[in-house]
C-alpha cells in the first residue's frame, strides 16, 4: 500500500484528457459555494418551488398498481411518445410521428448530451449565442467539438440573421447552431418574424439547428414559435417536463427530429441509459395529455412574481431585462463592479445574504450581469428585494 499515491498519480495520466479542458458548471459550483451562508435567500437555481400537480403524481400510483415497473422500449413507451406528439401538435403546431420521430430521454440533459454525441466529429464547430445554458459548451468540448461563442449582449440578447451570416462566413466547419429561446438566463425570446429570418439563413445550408425549448410553454406575452416549423428536416427539438410542470426531479425529456436522426440517436441513448424510468414516463404522459391547465396556472404565478421582482429592481435603480419567458431576470451589475459579476454576486451573498448566479456562468454574453430566479416564493422574492435595497442604499457593497 505504500506506493499507492504514486500509482494513483500514474493512473490519473490515463484519464480522458478532455476533462481537463472543462470545469464543473459554475451555476452549481457557485450555488454550492454560497448555500452554506446562514439565512441566505436563494434566487439561484432554476428549480420551481411549486408542486407537481396531483393528477400527475396519481398517474405514478396507478402505474405501480398495474405493475408497470419493468423495462420499457428504449425509445420510450408508446403512450408517452403519442402524448408528446399530441402535445407538440396541439400547443406548438409541430407534426411528428410517434414511434419514428420521438425519443424519450432521462431529462433534457441526456437529450442535449445524446444529440451532441450523435453529431460531433473532431473539429466540428457549433455556434452558441450567449448568454446560454451552461452545459452546452463543456459537452461540445468533451466530445471534441469547437464552440463558436456569439456575444449577443450588443444585439438585444438575440441572435440575428446579420450576425449569423457573418459568423458562418468566417467559420467553415460549422455543424450546427444551438438556440435556446425562451432563453436561460435572460428570459428573452424570439418573435415569429425573427425566427423566420434566422431560418432563411440556415435554409439550404448543410447545417443542423438544435433548439432547446424546455421553457417554450412559459412565455408571457406571445405564443412561442419554433424554428422546427420552418426547418423540420434540419431541426433537432429538445424539451421535457421539468420546468412547465414542476417536475425537475422526475427526469423525463425528449428529442423530436427526423427519423433518420432519431435512428442514430437511439444508439447513443441505448448505450447510455437503456431506457427511462417506466413510472416516470407514465407521469410524463399524463402531463403532456392533460396538463395544459397546469401550465396556465403556473404561468400566471410566475408572471405575478416576474412583475413584482422586475418593478422592485427597477425602483432600486438596477437595470434588468424584461423577460418574455422562462422564470429568470437578468440584471446589470452596479458600475463600481465593472464587469466582475462574480465579485458582485459573492458580495450580495455574503453581505446582503441574497443568492444570485454570476452572468459569466452563461458565456461571454453574460459578463457584467447576474441571474435571479423567480421560481421562488413571493415571500422570498420580497425579502430579497428588501435586502438588495438595503445593501445598495447603505453602501454596504462599496
Amino acid at each position: 500500500m505504500s506506493n499507492m499515491p504514486e500509482l494513483l498519480k500514474t493512473l490519473q495520466k490515463s484519464y480522458n484528457q478532455r476533462l481537463d479542458l472543462v470545469k464543473a458548471s459554475k451555476i452549481r459550483s457557485f450555488d454550492n459555494q454560497v448555500s452554506s451562508i446562514p439565512g441566505l435567500v436563494k434566487l439561484t437555481i432554476g428549480e420551481p418551488d411549486l408542486d407537481t400537480p396531483a393528477h400527475i403524481k396519481q398517474a405514478v400510483v396507478s402505474a405501480m398498481d398495474q405493475n408497470q415497473t419493468h423495462y420499457t422500449a428504449q425509445a420510450g413507451t408508446k403512450q408517452l411518445q403519442s402524448a408528446i406528439t399530441g402535445y407538440l401538435r396541439r400547443n406548438h403546431s409541430l407534426n411528428y410521428q410517434d414511434e419514428t420521430d420521438i425519443l424519450v430521454t432521462v431529462g433534457a440533459t441526456e437529450a442535449i448530451y445524446g444529440v451532441l454525441e450523435t453529431l460531433i466529429n473532431p473539429g466540428d464547430q457549433f455556434i452558441i449565442p450567449t448568454p446560454a445554458f451552461a452545459l452546452y459548451e463543456p459537452i461540445i468540448t468533451l466530445l471534441g467539438g469547437e464552440v463558436i461563442d456569439i456575444d449577443t449582449s450588443t444585439s438585444d440578447f438575440k441572435l440575428n440573421p446579420t450576425i449569423l451570416e457573418k459568423t458562418l462566413a468566417e467559420n467553415k466547419r460549422v455543424k450546427a447552431v444551438m438556440l435556446s429561446y425562451p432563453n436561460n438566463p435572460s428570459g428573452v425570446t424570439l418573435s415569429e418574424e425573427e425566427v423566420h429570418a434566422l431560418a432563411q439563413v440556415v435554409k439550404n445550408r448543410d447545417l443542423f439547428v438544435i433548439t432547446d425549448e424546455i421553457y417554450s410553454d412559459l412565455t408571457y406575452d406571445q405564443r412561442p414559435y419554433s424554428i422546427a416549423r420552418d426547418l423540420p428536416e434540419q431541426t433537432v427539438y429538445i424539451s421535457g417536463v421539468s420546468k412547465s410542470y414542476a417536475m425537475t426531479g422526475w427526469r423525463v425529456g425528449f428529442v423530436a427530429a427526423p427519423a433518420t436522426f432519431i435512428n442514430r440517436l437511439r444508439k447513443v441513448h441505448a448505450f447510455m441509459v437503456t431506457c427511462p424510468s417506466s413510472i416516470d414516463q407514465a407521469a410524463a404522459a399524463e402531463a403532456f395529455e392533460n396538463g395544459d391547465a397546469d401550465i396556465e396556472a403556473m404561468l400566471a404565478t410566475y408572471q405575478e412574481r416576474r412583475d413584482v421582482l422586475y418593478q422592485g429592481l427597477t425602483d432600486i435603480g438596477l437595470k434588468a431585462l424584461y423577460p418574455d419567458g422562462a422564470f429568470y431576470l437578468f440584471v446589470k451589475i452596479p458600475e463600481q463592479f465593472g464587469n466582475d459579476d462574480e465579485a458582485f454576486a459573492l458580495h450580495m451573498a455574503q453581505i446582503a445574504k441574497v443568492g444570485l448566479i454570476p452572468g459569466s456562468a452563461f458565456g461571454k454574453g453574460g459578463r457584467g450581469y447576474v441571474r435571479l430566479s423567480y421560481a421562488a416564493s413571493m415571500t422570498n422574492i420580497k425579502e430579497a428585494l428588501r435586502r438588495i435595497r438595503t445593501a445598495l442604499s447603505t453602501g454596504l457593497l462599496n
